[in-house]
């Protein structure tokens, strides 16, 4: 890469031996460190540490505790750099990041040997394809001729997507994203008993035998419901029309391919009066957090990306909603696209509600949700708000202290080394496992609840109108009225809006109340 200086790789003696500390982690047992861990220490690569590191112990018996795995001696890597590649590989999955760092701090001579030395190692093909595939170099080295095809992410590892031949390596590219843009997620335990349930079937039977009007109706109140909490969620309180026009934008996700001018567009509507915000993508810094006491110095709990390197990321996460994570599950799809557009926090407003936008786009335009119908993404994330802000300080902690920033005379923060691969790369398991949740939360509770509210709602309305002639807004503010006082009318209530009830009739409206909504039935 131009302008770019290799450093020469290290010696085998550098990789360390049995070791107690690594970057003031304390391993639970002694050990030596093997995979990306030995990788990042014996080339001193700057970046995000994976959320599990790998060592190998004295022990015969795997060990996993304090973000470590312990593996056994026969696990041991050789001490070079095919030697604890090749364990990354094979046990750690990809962390692009890490490779990307690595890659460039080799230079092209120690992977060209390496190819050369195994041409038709499945191990020593795919390093080769991840090599030219993120440094955009092409090696010194014939096209592979021999070697059984072999996937670039290990299906049994992460998640990946539909597979193409790489005929140069005889590899299966099957990486979700492009160069620009490709976080991944690992299988896990969570997550295969949440696809297990098969969400979409789920929620296809609690509509399926709910009128036609009154799905209408509950369609309407998840909608009303889900903008209001995306904005609660901000700390905000905006006007009704300011909630219902954001509404209706969400109950029109996956319509629209998601590209530049369409996220212009959101923050157009998410904002309302952009009198004091700069619209479009940012030219400058930008941080979420606070400033010092002097309202001066920032206090940054999460960094925003570049301006210099929003141009490319946006277009990855372009590429990566439009084809190469096709065959990838809804869900997973959903959380790399949607956090890892709010890490990236292209604009200077706007970027948390468009961020759960862009969940709805995504489950919407693969056909998760039934037609017409929007879960409340955002009101299972209020309730889970703590959780929620924990999944995203899972990213942005190990991110800030590789940040090197300096203040503005604006107030604002200006990144001064190269953390673009950091918003591209990133691990987003949590992600996932946190969405898939809400998802979960959503189909099983919110959706059949809502029906039924509605269901018994209309009870209620119907045995009233049976014996007293009311308009249908009053019938509606009667029940606001029990509902807010636990199924009885305030004297208030009772003076002025409905003086004009007896209070046999009072009685009686509450009885239907209680009937209707009675315990373990409240609205």
């Amino acid at each position: 890469m131009q302008g770019m200086v290799f450093m020469a790789a290290p010696q085998e003696h550098q990789f360390s031996g049995p070791v107690n500390v690594f970057q003031e982690l304390r391993l639970p047992e002694t050990a030596s460190l093997a995979g990306y861990s030995a990788l990042i220490g014996a080339y001193g690569l700057a970046v995000p540490l994976p959320r599990t590191l790998s060592a190998t112990g004295e022990h015969h018996r795997i060990t996993e505790r304090d973000g470590w795995r312990i593996m056994t001696p026969r696990h041991a890597p050789h001490p070079t750099l095919e030697g604890h590649l090749t364990f990354a590989l094979k046990y750690e999955g990809l962390d692009l990041a890490i490779l990307k760092r690595l890659f460039l701090a080799t230079g092209t001579a120690p992977i060209e040997a390496l190819v050369r030395e195994s041409p038709t190692g499945s191990y020593a093909r795919r390093i080769w394809f991840l090599y030219e595939w993120l440094t955009d170099t092409r090696l010194d080295l014939p096209d592979a001729t021999a070697g059984r095809y072999v996937p670039v992410v290990d299906p049994e590892l992460q998640w990946a997507a539909q597979d193409k031949t790489a005929p140069r390596y005889r590899v299966k590219d099957n990486l979700p994203g492009t160069p620009n843009f490709c976080p991944l997620v690992f299988r896990t335990k969570v997550l295969e008993e949440f696809i297990g349930l098969d969400l979409p079937r789920r929620a296809q039977a609690i509509v399926a035998d709910v009128p036609r009007d009154l799905l209408a109706r509950t369609a309407a109140f998840l909608l009303l419901k889900d903008s209001r909490s995306s904005y609660a969620i901000e700390g905000e309180r905006p006007p009704q029309d300011r909630i219902q026009r954001w509404g209706r934008a969400i109950g029109e996700a996956g319509r629209q391919p998601l590209d530049r001018d369409e996220m212009l567009r959101l923050q157009r509507i998410v904002l309302g009066d952009a009198r004091f915000v700069k619209l479009g993508f940012r030219q400058e810094g930008g941080f979420v957090g606070a400033h010092d006491r002097d309202n001066r110095m920032p206090l940054p709990d999460h960094i925003s990306a570049r301006p210099e390197d929003l141009e490319s990321l946006i277009d990855g996460m372009v590429a990566f909603d439009r084809s190469p994570a096709q065959g990838l599950d809804a869900v997973i799809v959903a959380a790399i696209l949607a956090f890892g557009f709010v890490y990236i926090h292209p604009f200077e407003d706007g970027n948390g509600r468009i961020h759960r936008y862009l969940i709805h786009h995504v489950l919407a335009a693969r056909g998760f949700n039934p037609p017409g119908v929007v879960f409340p993404v955002s009101a299972a994330i209020l309730e889970k708000i703590d959780e929620y802000r924990g999944v995203l300080e899972s990213c942005s902690q190990r991110l800030l202290p590789l940040i090197e920033w300096e203040p503005t005379p604006q107030f604002n923060v200006r990144v001064v080394n190269d953390t673009g691969d950091f918003y591209r790369f990133f691990d987003a398991t949590p992600h996932a496992e946190f969405l898939y949740a809400c998802v979960r939360r959503t189909i099983e509770q919110d959706l059949p609840d809502e029906t039924a509210f509605l269901r018994r709602y209309d009870q209620f309305r119907k045995q009233v109108d049976a014996f007293i002639d009311m308009p249908e807004r009053l019938t509606d503010l009667l029940f606001r009225f029990l509902h807010q006082n636990g199924g009885r009318l305030s004297n208030r209530a009772r003076e002025w809006e409905f003086a004009a009830l007896t209070d046999d009739e009072a009685e009686r409206i509450e009885a239907i109340y209680h009937q209707t909504f009675g315990p373990g039935l409240q609205a």
